[in-house]
């Protein structure tokens, strides 16, 4: 008789089945059949995650499975989503000067509809009629890109530093078209470049009531995925001509009163060279009756081309290395007038009527990403900054017996202007250190405070205080002291990105960004 190893407990286990029956999908809710699930699933992702694990039969396998699918699809899904909004126009992915960009938001539709409308609201009123104000008569002042010499700095009349509690007074506000060009004022009239739909316009507004007066629009449209679209450069002024240089290469004179084309050019066609990554950004420089350009990539002939402010003739070309986006100042060091152009690997002095260089200073920004103008410090010394590692230098430049040498004084990353320059008050930087408000000691390098973070704005000097506009449309008034750092005042000016320089003639502050411009008076108040 053979032996049994079952027990009464094997063999009552015998008689259960090995799985369990599994449930009829007829007997389970409608929420847990395989089709709605799939269907709620497919249009709330989210919702995937509680039908899977409260499902009452499913393994646990199966759940943690089922969950990284769901997983794996709302990521496909959300980018969907997301591409879908960025391609109707809902959000923007917008750089703020960071490395890494925001999402924002945007208005349905484009920002010239808002500027259309208000364009023809104001129609009536607008015209050459409007250019006619109280500062019509005054002798031009901020008339080239941060002011007179390019350094930032007004000194036309006192400001008021008392703000009052309501805030500065607002002349007047608007929308405007998009890029990065700054104000000058001339004739009562303020005038920036601007992007409209696929047209660059030089367009000039009454000082007095923001109206347009007149605008000169001409196709051509620049649009980088990261800086955005629209021109970057600031028109110049002399002698009743506003000379104006677009992002392509647009280079146009044009009378004041009217905005009558002179002469036309285009430089990238001058000089047989491509555009730079982010568009030509460099403001044009007069120079006597010398209108300089720097345009583009590096030619044999010359990427500094000069031409004739009244005729607009090409009468040379000079330097061959690849321009960059600083805009030159013209400069007196140890009593020598002279260019200073930073190009894509160096920094030097030019001497436009003998069209040599008369020293010169390596100073290599990644990518070619020079964008800040030379800053004077005094007869023989000026700062450069720069983002992107570089930091920032004192040059000092000086003539011995006919030769010219240049030596770096100081270089360090205390100062790391990416594309907000610096000013200098009595000895001292004051700038954007990465978009953090610092000072630094001119002669020494020397970091003397680090204020707030206040994004890639702007900043000028006005007497003892430092006009600060935040990358988001922040203005501060702080004071020029190299001691500490002591806000004065402050109120939100714009909304949005905004690089823009601001512009200050005859009291007023002008302030813009891709969106809208306004006007704040900083006159002192009458007794």
């Amino acid at each position: 008789m053979e032996r049994s190893d079952s027990t009464p407990d094997t063999q009552a286990e015998d008689l259960l089945p090995k799985d369990p029956v599994p449930m009829l999908e007829i007997d389970l809710p409608w929420y847990h059949r395989k089709f709605f699930r799939r269907v709620l699933t497919g249009f709330l992702p989210l919702l995937g995650y509680v039908l899977v694990w409260a499902h009452p039969i499913r393994s646990r396998r199966w759940k943690v499975v089922s969950t990284l699918l769901v997983t794996g699809y709302l990521l496909v899904w959300t980018a969907a989503l997301f591409a879908l909004a960025l391609q109707i126009g809902w959000i923007a992915l917008d750089w703020y000067g960071g490395d890494i960009p925001r999402v924002v938001h945007r208005r349905f539709g484009p920002n010239y509809v808002l500027l259309e409308q208000d364009r023809n609201l104001k129609a009536p009123r607008s015209g050459l009629a409007a250019g006619t104000n109280q500062f019509s008569a005054l002798p031009p002042y901020w008339t080239d890109f941060r002011g007179p010499g390019r350094q930032g700095r007004y000194d036309e009349t006192p400001i008021r530093v008392r703000w009052p509690s309501r805030g500065l007074p607002e002349l007047w506000r608007q929308p405007c078209g998009g890029g990065y060009a700054s104000f000058i004022v001339a004739d009562g009239l303020a005038i920036t470049l601007e992007q409209r739909l696929d047209d660059e316009a030089v367009v000039a507004y009454s000082l007095e009531t923001g109206l347009e007066v007149w605008k000169h629009s001409y196709p051509a449209r620049f649009d980088e995925w990261m800086s955005g679209e629209g021109p970057r450069a600031t028109p110049v002024y002399r002698r009743g001509m506003i000379l104006s240089l677009g992002a392509t290469g647009e280079l146009y004179c044009l009378g004041i009163r009217r905005g009558t084309p002179v002469w036309h050019r285009n430089v990238l066609d001058d000089a047989g060279t491509e555009n730079l990554r982010y568009g030509l950004a460099a403001s044009p420089l007069i120079v006597g009756d010398l209108l300089l350009v720097p345009a583009g990539g590096a030619t044999k002939q010359g990427s500094l081309l000069a031409y004739d402010t009244l005729t607009g003739e090409l009468l040379w070309r000079a330097i061959p290395d690849a321009m960059t986006y600083a805009s030159p100042v013209l400069a007196t060091l140890d009593g020598r007038e002279q260019v200073l152009l930073v190009t894509a690997s160096r920094v030097l002095g030019f001497e436009p009527t003998e069209q040599r260089v008369l020293w010169e200073a390596p100073w290599k920004v990644r990518d070619g990403n020079a964008t800040c103008p030379p800053v004077i410090v005094d007869e023989s010394s000026f700062f450069l900054g720069a983002g992107y590692g570089q930091g920032g230098a004192l040059f000092r430049v000086r003539q011995t017996d006919g030769q010219w040498q240049v030596e770096t004084v100081w270089h360090n990353r205390h100062l790391r202007t990416k594309f907000n320059p610096a000013v200098c008050v009595n000895g001292f930087l004051y700038g954007l250190d990465e978009g953090v408000l610092v000072c630094v000691d001119a002669r020494t390098g020397e970091l003397r405070w680090r204020g707030p973070r206040v994004g890639y704005g702007q900043l000028l000097a006005a007497g003892r205080h430092l006009l600060v506009l935040g990358g988001t449309g922040e203005l501060l008034l702080v004071e020029a002291n190299p001691e500490r750092y002591r806000r004065v005042n402050g109120l939100r000016a714009l909304t949005g990105k905004t690089w823009n320089v601001p512009a200050l003639a005859h009291g007023l502050l002008l302030v813009r960004n891709s969106a809208e411009m306004a006007c704040y008076d900083l006159r002192l108040p009458k007794l």
